[in-house]
């Protein structure tokens, strides 16, 4: 059998089926076998369990997921990738290949397609130029996902996990969090990869929340304050709340402010999830009077 950890076998693979990875749709396929380990273990993984994978590239990690659980959706947006998978995956009779973009692809429908179980989980190796709007969209769509194993950016991994007053906690550590328990897993070097990416990776569990980490009338209303409150980070929140689009005057937001407790004077990347959640709910009763 095609060792799919190998640098060498991959690129031979590769090469004969005349497949350059594309920068474009940064397909730098995981070849570190104790990655893949580490990747299937966090994920928790039961022959009950069905699992959607994103970018399963050459399906070394999908074979590993097929070994463990009792489904597995493997979704590549390259059809020179999806052919090669067809054979490199012919042995596992539980994985189903669809072709498609994940940016637009109902996980949902797949997983019902299929035969799977809900609630799902979603291991992926995600290439970096999608991550952070593939994430919003599995986050907000309403898909039946309990559990997403991710390997990600390192810098975006650990801003999925940031604590207010870092440099790395913003909207997204927010928005995150608010759907999500985030855990870092481990911090990939960039030499498990072929071809070597020019940065290192991190995987990341975000365990998805059955109810939202706080109470809020309106998440979107919630997610407006926190993108404005993030937009210009060196001011202070009420300069920063006062020139957004959200439509009170200065005077209005520095009354909110203090009626949460929060010192107006304070930078948005101090405040913590619930302390955005107590802007929203005064808010939302401010436009009610």
């Amino acid at each position: 059998m095609l060792n799919l950890t190998s640098p060498a076998a991959v690129r031979a693979l590769l090469l004969e089926r005349g497949i350059k990875p594309k920068k474009r749709l940064g397909q730098n396929f995981l070849v570190n076998p104790g990655v893949l380990e580490k990747t299937v273990t966090a994920a928790g993984l039961s022959p009950g369990d069905t699992v959607v994978e994103i970018g399963p590239g050459v399906g070394a990690l999908t074979a590993r997921l097929a070994e463990t659980a009792g489904k597995v959706i493997a979704v590549e947006v390259d059809r020179r990738l999806v052919a090669l998978l067809q054979d490199t995956l012919s042995g596992y009779p539980n994985v189903f290949l669809e072709e498609a973009d994940a940016l637009q692809t109902d996980f949902d429908g797949l997983v019902a397609e299929a035969g799977g179980a809900f609630p799902y989980k979603v291991v992926a190796n995600l290439p970096y130029y999608v991550t952070t709007p593939l994430l919003i969209r599995l986050l907000q769509s309403g898909f039946r996902i309990k559990l997403m194993v991710l390997t990600v950016q390192r810098e975006v991994a650990l801003r999925l996990v940031a604590r207010p007053g870092t440099k790395e906690y913003g909207a997204l550590s927010v928005f995150v969090q608010y759907k999500t328990k985030p855990d870092l897993v481990g911090v990939v070097s960039r030499g498990s990869f072929y071809p070597v990416p020019a940065v290192d990776s991190a995987i990341v569990r975000l365990a998805v929340r059955s109810d939202p980490a706080v109470i809020v009338p309106d998440d979107q209303l919630l997610f407006r304050i926190v993108r404005a409150s993030f937009a210009k980070r060196r001011k202070t929140l009420l300069n920063a709340l006062a020139g957004s689009s959200l439509g009170l005057d200065r005077e209005t937001w520095r009354l909110i402010l203090v009626r949460a407790g929060i010192d107006p004077q304070r930078r948005g990347e101090t405040l913590t999830l619930e302390e955005f959640a107590a802007v929203a709910r005064l808010l939302v009763l401010q436009q009610r009077e």
